[in-house]
């Protein structure tokens, strides 16, 4: 690691407040791991086949739109620090009934309710780094959204452990809610000190222009997301001939990528600029998916795959934070509107490469990245409002200042 993110690293485990939010970001993402390692055991007991599977797991995304919809009547009427504590006590324990489902319609409901409470959890931390970040004049949330990032590295490893260890994943998941919520359950001060009310109004206005370009770049960088997850392996294995020993290195490395860019993030933002950060992100990710697709061997596409996180590392952050400084748009609106992109490229890229690939090939299926990513560029060039605010500082004043 370097020096930087060490830096910054300490610091931010140093200021309580913000480690409270960014342990609930881990959270999300290490429920969420857990119960990928678990679906093939759900499929079978429940008796799914890979069609019918599929569109039950349409009910969680049906869930989050419920969320979006909700969104605003929620944070009108709860202090956001109320819902942090009790919407992550609540998914930890919708997600024990998920995994340890004995009926397909218990199952069905669970995956339902885990979209809606997980869209309503990821809008409150959000949206609490956002405020935090105001109040102590400190960036928050590159790092924030790298303790997600680390998260999912754990869950990937502790379910290889436990698996190993022949634990059923029904107790798996019931020991990794503990955790979480006797963690949750100490750092409840913390978290309830956010008092503060996010909405003042109910209703979702039509977004903007603004809103949507922001929208229409999340979308792209989760579709690039969710591909390089899902068709990673299967490209180096099937286009590349990779042995099945680095099938799993592409999605590794833009892993490990992601993490680092965005565990530097906070430093690096106000250095170099949003706006610049996004353009030059987007097109570094571009750079990284003609690499994959023109390789000719493994090693060279794993390096695009690299070249990919470490372009998408910080844009989330900023688009995030940009949402929720547009003038005459709240932040619980700013945010439902850009999470509604993300999901919508999350669920629908992985997807549309695998239509487009099914009557071209891969490679070419990959390619509409490419442009996608050039586009989002393109986008946040002319996006007035992907400038950070001057007054946050890009130093590390928590040991001076907070304490």
């Amino acid at each position: 690691m370097n020096t930087l993110m060490i830096k910054n690293i300490t610091s931010f485990i140093k200021f309580k407040p913000a480690l409270a939010i960014g342990f609930l970001f881990s959270t999300s993402s290490l429920l969420f791991g857990t119960w990928v390692a678990c679906i093939p055991g759900i499929k079978e007991r429940l008796g799914f086949t890979d069609g019918s599977l599929g569109l039950s797991l349409l009910l969680s995304p049906l869930g989050a739109i419920a969320g979006m919809l909700l969104s605003t009547r929620v944070f009108s009427k709860i202090p956001i620090g109320k819902w942090m504590l009790n919407g992550f006590y609540l998914v930890c324990i919708i997600m024990i009934f998920q995994i340890n489902s004995v009926n397909r319609l218990m199952f069905w409901i669970c995956l339902f309710f885990y979209g809606l409470v997980s869209f309503l959890n990821g809008l409150s931390v959000n949206a609490a780094v956002n405020l935090l970040e105001k109040k102590h004049n400190r960036l928050l949330m590159s790092t924030c959204h790298g303790m997600y990032s680390l998260g999912g590295a754990v869950s990937a490893g502790l379910a290889v452990l436990l698996f190993s260890i022949h634990l059923p994943s029904g107790w798996q998941i019931v020991l990794v809610a503990s955790v979480i919520v006797t963690v949750i359950f100490f750092s409840r001060n913390l978290l309830l000190d956010n008092r503060d009310i996010i909405h003042s109004r109910s209703g979702i206005k039509l977004p903007s222009p603004a809103i949507l370009g922001i929208s229409f770049i999340c979308m792209v960088i989760f579709m690039a997301e969710g591909c390089v997850a899902d068709w990673s392996a299967i490209y180096l294995k099937e286009i590349l001939n990779s042995p099945k020993e680095l099938v799993s290195l592409g999605y590794a490395g833009f892993s490990i990528a992601m993490t680092i860019g965005r565990l530097n993030g906070d430093q690096l933002i106000p250095g170099i600029g949003s706006k610049k950060i996004v353009i030059a992100g987007s097109l570094l990710a571009a750079i990284g998916f003609l690499i994959v697709v023109m390789a000719p061997g493994v090693l060279i596409a794993i390096g695009g795959y690299v070249l990919v996180g470490l372009g998408c590392s910080c844009i989330v952050p900023v688009l995030f934070s940009a949402s929720a400084n547009i003038p005459g748009v709240s932040t619980v609106e700013g945010f439902a509107m850009v999470t509604t992109g993300g999901l919508i490229g999350f669920l629908t890229g992985p997807s549309l490469i695998g239509i487009i690939s099914e009557k071209t090939n891969l490679s070419k299926g990959l390619s509409l990245l490419i442009l996608l990513t050039i586009a989002a560029a393109i986008v946040a060039w002319r996006n007035g409002f992907l400038v950070k605010k001057e007054s946050l500082s890009a130093d590390l004043p928590f040991d001076e200042q907070l304490y």
